[in-house]
């Protein structure tokens, strides 16, 4: 085919493709093409995770020691931070206050310290799971890997941080008479299930976070709400009763995943705890919620994996 110009020069096109008139879709489905970083099914995502393991736990230990690399106590800083801030509560909660329920400090402050560790562990694992993604899209736009990846070696992260704290945990329980017996054991199936439920909170959170950065300004608020209501620095059942609580809110903050944790270590690590304040329903609670925030939470990431690190 020709035509003419409005110089008079003779214009060839060649003759029409067999493409012409379709749409991208269907050009996408004649070529078999597929979207950049599509999202395969979740049977194949988690084959992908696993095979990605090693990358897993090397980031997460490159994290763990980047962390405190700046500061002249390094890694010490991993124990300190939390005993300084038992410190504080004891002082408020302990001392000014009274809200230690009747126990003496043999009791108390190996109560106090063991909430303050366990509470922290879910803490830092949501702050550090909000900004897994938003905190690291130059890796997430450069390399194709599966997104979960990121907050799972988060958690791993602070679940490292933790078992270094437990030797300073023991430590204390050793010198306020609090000695190794059976229920110690007990200790390994609490942090599995707590392990689960925080990779499940930090997989919610990193969703919500790559979408909406400034929960990361807004969530130190309500963890530090969470962290009062779950009776770190203070026997809830005790503050409850005092405080003349209907029992459906008794029964409703006691059942919160972070009490659920708390008391499960205290009953394993501290000899006489009180019986009462462990619900006998306690291991049904955190077992719930290890499935449910920790299946649910993945699932609810893994929806959204085209989603992350575009715009």
């Amino acid at each position: 085919m020709s035509e003419t110009t409005h110089d008079g020069a003779v214009a060839v096109s060649g003759p029409p493709s067999a493409d012409d008139g379709l749409s991208p879709a269907e050009l996408a489905r004649k070529y078999e093409l597929s979207v950049s970083g599509a999202r395969v099914g979740l049977g194949e995502y988690l084959r992908q995770m696993w095979g990605r393991r090693h990358f897993i736990v090397a980031f997460s230990s490159a994290k763990l020691t980047a962390q405190y690399s700046q500061a002249k106590l390094g890694q010490l800083w991993q124990v300190v931070t939390p005993l300084l801030n038992a410190a504080v509560y004891f002082f408020i909660f302990g001392l000014l206050l009274g809200g230690r329920g009747g126990m003496e400090n043999d009791m108390y402050i190996p109560f106090l310290v063991t909430g303050v560790f366990v509470f922290t562990f879910s803490q830092n694992s949501a702050m550090a799971g909000v900004r897994a993604i938003s905190g690291n899209l130059g890796l997430v736009r450069a390399l194709h890997f599966p997104r979960a990846s990121l907050p799972i070696s988060f958690a791993l992260q602070q679940l490292q941080q933790l078992l270094f704290s437990m030797i300073v945990l023991v430590v204390v329980l050793l010198g306020f008479g609090h000695f190794p017996a059976f229920a110690w054991i007990l200790v390994i199936p609490a942090l599995a299930l707590q392990f689960v439920f925080n990779t499940g909170l930090a997989l919610v959170l990193a969703r919500m976070g790559a979408k909406t950065p400034d929960l990361a300004q807004l969530l130190p608020f309500i963890l530090r709400t969470w962290m009062y209501a779950s009776g770190v620095m203070y026997p809830l059942e005790h503050m409850l009763q005092k405080a003349g609580a209907h029992s459906w809110v008794s029964d409703l903050l006691l059942a919160n995943p972070a009490a659920v944790y708390m008391d499960l270590m205290r009953y394993a690590l501290i000899n006489d705890y009180p019986s009462s304040s462990l619900p006998p329903h306690v291991w049904a609670l955190a077992l719930g919620w290890a499935v449910l925030v920790g299946a649910g939470g993945f699932v609810y990431f893994w929806k959204a994996e085209e989603q992350y690190g575009r715009g």
